[in-house]
């Protein structure tokens, strides 16, 4: 993971020599190099997140109620007052009633360099919500709130945001990641809280509904190179096929255009697995005759304006959910096992991954960042990925050797091509699923701590 500054300058570069296949926008957080100080633990990652009736009692509530039923959430009860925003992507300031949610403390099974947060909301018109995360470090000291993400599924309220230099000195927020500043240091993140802030438009009742909060906190240790998994799935599910590169040059404003979609275009490849698309209405804004405008709707709501890009983690995971009764979540997996279980489960997942052209045979084309849908095993083990990245829809399904695929989705190390060293995701990966999973489903997710 590099820096967004970072990682905006070498994808234009990639763009601008044009070599091979496009060099797609991926993750957008952005750590600086982790070194562990001790051997890796059975686990490297902690999930939790809030999302039952009882969850949404716990905490403290400000304003805010736990409302039951088929899908449990947060709402807006009393408003605690009104304040004002300005909004520093439209140079408007408009006055809010807000109310507030903040989560019991958390203590992570996994003393944590990294920490990412993820939600599922519905913000009507005339509302939204703010994200916060407050830690305690192992040196018994916390850290300040950090502002974790600002968003509505919409962009005419507010202009859905990530929030730059935030830091204590300790740590700092890269886009949509808490990252400790320095990890050799033996520094952790120990435990932490999430608070909520629901706002609405004065004087109305409207109010957002938070149906899941949580996040996943890691601590992977520096490699270049992971150990080689056993193979033990065969099965491909059956995962629409969309290339962003079919949107070369579409609505520059988001994210310079479909030759950085990779993110929104898998997206909407699972939001469709699942049953789920937007509506003639919903896509109505968009050019009449272009092909796939389900794509160039993702790339628009998952836009982060501050990062100036489509590949905000949680702001995907955001937008999935925003499609009836849908579940997102963004985590890291520790191998290529927890892959496979969500998979034969019939769950496809869309990965993060970095690497020089020629380390992933097949492929085509370097990257800095990117995403991908990871739709099934082959009987020796290799993956079947649904690539954005290439040319055309059908030439979208592609088979990657297993242990060139695993080593750059897991490592935390590369060198890029002038041999300088980079930082890779870990495991980063989106997960959606319905909200009423199979049983199956529900006891894989539950293995892996999002149900």
């Amino acid at each position: 993971m590099t820096r967004p500054t970072s990682r905006r300058t070498v994808l234009t570069a990639a763009l601008a020599a044009g070599a091979g296949a496009v060099a797609s926008a991926g993750p957008a957080s952005a750590a600086v190099s982790r070194t562990s100080s001790s051997p890796a633990a059975a686990s490297l990652v902690d999930n939790r997140f809030w999302t039952t009736y009882t969850d949404w009692r716990s905490g403290s509530r400000a304003g805010t109620r736990a409302v039951a039923g088929r899908r449990a959430g947060l709402e807006i009860a009393a408003p605690l007052g009104r304040t004002d925003y300005a909004d520093p992507h439209t140079g408007t300031t408009s006055s809010w009633e807000y109310a507030t949610w903040t989560s019991p403390v958390h203590r992570s099974d996994v003393p944590a360099t990294e920490v990412i947060a993820s939600w599922n909301a519905h913000t009507p018109e005339g509302t939204w919500i703010q994200t916060e995360l407050r830690g305690r470090y192992s040196d018994g000291t916390d850290t300040p709130w950090y502002v974790m993400g600002r968003w509505a599924s919409a962009d005419t309220d507010i202009r859905r945001t990530s929030v730059d230099d935030q830091t204590d000195g300790k740590s700092t927020v890269w886009t949509d990641t808490f990252s400790v500043d320095d990890a050799a240091s033996g520094l952790r993140l120990v435990s932490y809280r999430l608070r909520l802030t629901l706002y609405r438009t004065p004087g109305t009742r409207l109010t957002p509904t938070v149906h899941r909060i949580g996040a996943m906190a890691s601590d992977v240790p520096d490699r270049f190179t992971v150990p080689a998994t056993t193979p033990g799935v065969v099965r491909e599910l059956a995962v629409p096929r969309y290339s962003q590169n079919v949107h070369v040059g579409q609505y520059p404003e988001y994210d310079n255009g479909g030759e950085a979609w990779c993110s929104p275009t898998s997206s909407q490849m699972i939001i469709e697995y699942w049953g789920r698309r937007p509506t003639a209405e919903d896509l109505a804004w968009v050019k009449p005759g272009l092909d796939d405008p389900q794509v160039c709707h993702a790339a628009r709501y998952t836009f982060d304006y501050q990062y100036d890009g489509c590949g905000n983690w949680p702001f995907n995971a955001a937008y999935a959910s925003t499609y009836k009764d849908m579940s997102a979540a963004v985590t890291r997996l520790d191998s290529l096992a927890g892959l496979e279980k969500l998979v034969d489960a019939g769950i496809p997942v869309i990965t993060s991954q970095s690497f020089l052209k020629g380390e992933l045979t097949g492929a085509g084309y370097g990257t800095s960042g990117h995403l991908m849908t990871v739709i099934g095993f082959t009987a020796d083990g290799d993956i079947i990925a649904n690539d954005p990245a290439s040319p055309d829809n059908d030439a979208v399904r592609h088979v990657y050797a297993r242990r060139e695929w695993e080593n750059i989705w897991l490592r935390t190390k590369r060198y890029d091509a002038n041999g300088a060293v980079r930082s890779g995701t870990g495991g980063v990966c989106y997960v959606y699923w319905p909200a009423s999973p199979s049983a199956r489903q529900r006891r894989v997710l539950r293995s892996l701590g999002l149900a």
